[in-house]
């Protein structure tokens, strides 16, 4: 078992969180279609810190990750920094851990702020499956490099001369696992034949979370901390997230086929999260430099854990083994939270790792752990919706989780809050946050 190790700098400060935005999050190829995702990225830092009132030289360093990664711009953060009028010497350099990459961004401002090599950052993740690297095969990528090395027109003619109709097709981005080739909804399919989880449950989550989501803009909730985005031709701005189904009920769920097993699955269009475009960052700082600034946090980053497992068999477990580690660490309990953030990739994967998080048994025999972490309770979990209903941006989620929680936990008054993630390669992430 870890030893409770709630972060804090050399000089005894508390990690601080002052400021968090993200855009509204789009489906793929709608509002933000042929929009990189280095002008996501541009776009919510730029407002993020006018919205602040911070001037961007107290910006020491900005840590952003892109899962799908364009190679014309392989380091997103710096490009956000020369693209946003930040001090050119702000260090920046980009991170990729999956679908809980803003985690590991938040985590490497995090330790930069506890070793004290700076005061203040920023982190975030930015994604776009609009606008795609498109590759070529791997025969038309070696005869280009060959003819780009050939010395007459003879020798290119010859390297050419051997491709066939099939060598020039294009080839889009892989959506499955390097290691394994299986797809995230054949992991998602796994876990729920694995835990037992029913077409019924995963479409009751899944409508949960967009009803839970529709409520929260409803209510306003959601407007400090989502900006405006124009996107080209800047016609029609986009305000709120255009994934959300406000009027869905279970029976428009039970019209749709499974997906992925399409003989005897459960998994469906439905009840996993869309293919999305969109933006999120945070500002942290040292508990010392906010006051400095006259800043009050949103919040405070008490702990995190990151965790992997095997791929081949119900790899999307990673909030499961996870969470136990960073509340170890931050020396609470699970009855400690005040609330619980999981990122829903699928409904089946969800509702396992819930599953888990409350079985003696998957503790001891999985984690050797002596009991349970707890039994996840329905007031305190996702109570603005999740993944499945404002869409996953993937480098962008994690960011996302912690604003929404904090401006959730002050709403009520403070307390701890629990955002957790699964990520492909068999990854998990979680992260303890405080308010007062």
């Amino acid at each position: 078992m870890s030893q409770a190790l709630p972060l804090i700098t050399r000089q005894g400060d508390r990690i601080a969180i002052v400021s968090g935005l993200r855009t509204p999050f789009a489906r793929q190829a709608t509002a933000y279609h042929g929009v990189l995702a280095v002008d996501l990225g541009k776009m919510v830092v730029g407002e993020m810190l006018a919205r602040s009132e911070i001037p961007p030289e107290v910006i020491e360093q900005l840590v952003f990750g892109q899962v799908v990664q364009m190679p014309a711009a392989p380091n997103i953060a710096r490009e956000i920094v020369l693209g946003t009028g930040m001090n050119v010497h702000t260090d920046a350099y980009s991170v990729s851990r999956a679908c809980a990459t803003s985690f590991q961004a938040v985590a490497n401002v995090a330790e930069s702020l506890m070793a004290g090599t700076i005061r203040a950052g920023i982190a975030g993740g930015a994604d776009s499956s609009s606008v795609l690297p498109i590759g070529v095969s791997k025969k038309l990528a070696r005869t280009l490099v060959d003819a780009n090395k050939a010395r007459t027109l003879g020798q290119k003619l010859k390297l050419f001369s051997r491709l066939r109709l099939r060598d020039l097709m294009p080839v889009p981005p892989a959506v499955a696992e390097y290691s394994t080739g299986l797809r995230m909804g054949d992991t998602a399919e796994q876990m729920a034949k694995t835990y037992g989880i029913t077409r019924e449950q995963q479409d009751a989550l899944a409508n949960r979370s967009h009803l839970l989501a529709a409520q929260a803009w409803a209510a306003g909730k959601l407007n400090d901390e989502v900006m405006t985005a124009y996107a080209p031709p800047y016609r029609n701005p986009l305000e709120q997230d255009n994934n959300i189904r406000a009027n869905s009920t279970l029976a428009d769920y039970a019209k749709l086929r499974p997906a992925f097993d399409r003989q005897h699955g459960t998994v469906t269009a439905a009840n996993s999260t869309p293919l999305t475009d969109g933006a999120a960052a945070v500002i942290l700082m040292t508990e010392s430099r906010a006051k400095e600034l006259g800043l009050t946090p949103l919040g405070y980053l008490r702990s995190y854990a990151f965790t992997a497992i095997d791929v081949w068999q119900d790899m999307l477990l990673g909030p499961a083994w996870s969470t136990p580690l960073a509340l170890d660490r931050a020396g609470l309990t699970f009855a400690d939270l005040t609330l619980i953030d999981m990122h829903e990739a699928f409904a089946a994967q969800t509702l396992a790792n819930i599953q888990c998080l409350a079985s003696d048994n998957f503790a001891r025999e999985v984690l050797g752990r002596s009991q349970a972490t707890g039994e996840v309770e329905e007031s305190k979990f996702n109570v603005l919706g999740g993944s499945i209903a404002y869409g996953h941006p993937f480098a962008a989620t994690g960011a996302r989780m912690i604003t929404q929680t904090l401006h959730e936990l002050r709403r009520r008054g403070g307390g701890f809050g629990l955002v957790t993630a699964c990520a492909a390669g068999g990854l998990g992430a979680a992260m303890v946050l405080e308010a007062e």
